[in-house]
């Protein structure tokens, strides 16, 4: 990555005071995130991740060490400029009464307004942008409190957006949402970084989508942060000595953690098939527990387009039946 990072530490130590002691989450924290990029802070639960986030949004002071903006210590700004520069997205839901959703996004210019400074034409542009950004601008006229939970995350999204942030920091941004609005927000916080020029940082337990999605992946473990691009660290072994455990492997095809039952684990298959198929006869193959293969196998699936299956001397219909059989040979495949 080129230039100069608006987001940096150094030798950060993150944790926190507990009855006149420190107590360390994370220790020598090297970090930086850059103008365009998204990164994706994943790990354990529990590993530190949001106390990652709040120290590096300055809602948490560090034990040690410092976190830069454009080169400038956290430390030494006021609230404003803060707010000036970063923005953050929180999981907890905000109470606003019975608030529009306009005047809620508006709320993002307070920053750049006097106390007693109405909004000016150069908010309601900023405004009406952010607004159109999040794709929420035909809700402007709406009470947020009617909105469903993902409208209220893009409403919040538009919100941050109206502070003209050079970094937006999220924690857990999907977490209450469904799958369907689960790929529309990770769209469009994707399309944001490429065209805003902000840096997006944003924690997430969906392994797939910080893989699939994230220019740089903060692995945090072990009171340690690595940092690197999702495939150099899925390549050189990081996530899955992460998250691998006993009967769970990192899959490289899948892009994700799988579990495999003790009876299966390492064993492959080898699938004949083309296309989608052969995509969703490997999906099946992996939910059973065994590793899909090309190379020479024990056994060998082959498999027609209307799913009509051979493997190990046993035949059936549907991709479901090749499951069970798979997972218990002996059965008689429905």
């Amino acid at each position: 990555m080129s230039g100069e990072p608006v987001l940096a530490t150094e030798e950060l130590v993150v944790g926190y005071r507990r009855r006149g002691r420190e107590v360390v989450v994370l220790r020598g924290v090297e970090l930086a995130a850059r103008a365009g990029k998204l990164v994706a802070v994943v790990g354990a639960n529990g590993a530190g991740k949001s106390t990652l986030l709040r120290t590096l949004v300055g809602a948490q002071g560090a034990l040690a060490g410092r976190v830069l903006l454009d080169g400038v210590d956290l430390g030494g700004l006021s609230a404003r400029e803060r707010a000036r520069r970063v923005a953050v997205m929180l999981t907890e839901p905000v109470d606003v009464g019975l608030m529009s959703v306009e005047a809620v996004v508006a709320l993002g210019r307070l920053p750049y307004r006097s106390w007693l400074g109405g909004r000016g034409e150069r908010d309601q542009e900023v405004v009406d942008r952010a607004l159109g950004d999040a794709g929420v601008e035909r809700l402007r006229d709406r009470v947020l409190s009617d909105l469903s939970d993902g409208e209220r995350q893009r409403v919040m999204l538009a919100r941050a957006l109206a502070q003209e942030p050079a970094v937006l920091v999220l924690d857990e941004p999907t977490a209450f949402l469904d799958v369907a609005r689960r790929i529309e927000l990770a769209a469009v916080l994707s399309r944001l970084a490429a065209t805003s020029g902000m840096a997006i940082v944003l924690s997430t337990h969906d392994l797939g989508f910080a893989l699939r999605r994230a220019d740089q992946v903060w692995l945090v473990r072990g009171q340690s942060v690595t940092s690197g691009a999702p495939e150099d660290l899925a390549y050189g072994g990081a996530i899955a000595d992460c998250f691998a455990g006993e009967n769970m492997t990192f899959d490289d095809a899948a892009a994700t953690i799988v579990v495999a039952d003790s009876g299966t684990a390492g064993a492959t298959v080898r699938v004949d098939a083309e296309g989608r198929l052969r995509h969703w006869a490997e999906h099946a193959v992996r939910r059973a527990g065994y590793t899909p293969t090309t190379e020479d196998s024990s056994l060998t699936l082959k498999i027609e387009p209307d799913a009509r299956w051979w493997v190990d001397g046993a035949e059936g219909t549907g991709l479901g039946a090749l499951v069970t059989h798979l997972r218990n040979p002996g059965s008689t495949p429905q």
